[in-house]
């Protein structure tokens, strides 16, 4: 996790131009990820720290073209990979930051956050504002494209008791932040967590 934006904000600016061909193989991991909401035609969604806005193409399927997708991201530079990329044609882009977003209460179906817990400055809190917008039984998803062990051994290290993506302490961070959990899968293909919003 890091508390400081500009970290993050250089971090992923450091790797924007790249982002797409260091992962090449993660389309469909996203696709089934997506699929997983179960989102009905017409709906609203936002892609929470969106990135180059690789869920973008497969959100704007599922919501067809009477829906709202929106990416949100803190670095103006995944946003811009996004736009070369074409995938301003398949959401709204903004440049925000998913902990004070520009967006009404409950005005949402759902939220997809790929690899996004792992960077928010306080989950608990943050985890609240997506909370905030939106609508009482819409969805959250939290995602990533391989499991946590993989991710682990991608970065060079173990995985630590205090993970927020192990079951055990993200189903209790989920509900203080308003969130049930409803399904969780964590294998080596893909990791992803499913909450509805509580009243």
């Amino acid at each position: 996790m890091s508390d400081d934006h500009t970290q993050v904000q250089e971090f992923f600016t450091a790797r924007a131009a790249d982002w797409d061909t260091r992962f090449p193989d993660d389309g469909p991991a996203y696709r089934a990820a997506v699929a997983a909401l179960s989102l009905a035609p017409g709906s609203a969604v936002l892609d929470a720290g969106c990135g180059t806005g690789r869920a973008l193409p497969a959100l704007r399927d599922a919501v067809g073209p009477s829906g709202v997708v929106l990416g949100a991201d803190l670095t103006p530079a995944m946003l811009e990979a996004a736009t070369r990329a074409g995938r301003d044609h398949d959401g709204r882009l903004l440049l925000a930051d998913v902990a004070r977003l520009p967006l009404r209460a409950r005005s949402l179906d759902a939220v997809f956050g790929a690899g996004l817990i792992a960077h928010l400055p306080d989950p608990a809190e943050n985890l609240k504002e997506l909370w905030r917008v939106v609508r009482p039984g819409g969805l959250l998803a939290l995602f990533h494209p391989i499991g946590r062990a993989a991710l682990a051994a991608r970065q060079g290290r173990q995985i630590t008791p205090d993970d927020l993506r192990a079951e055990a302490n993200l189903r209790p961070l989920l509900a203080r932040s308003g969130w049930l959990m409803t399904s969780y899968v964590d294998e080596d293909a893909r990791f992803l967590a499913l909450a509805v919003r509580q009243a």
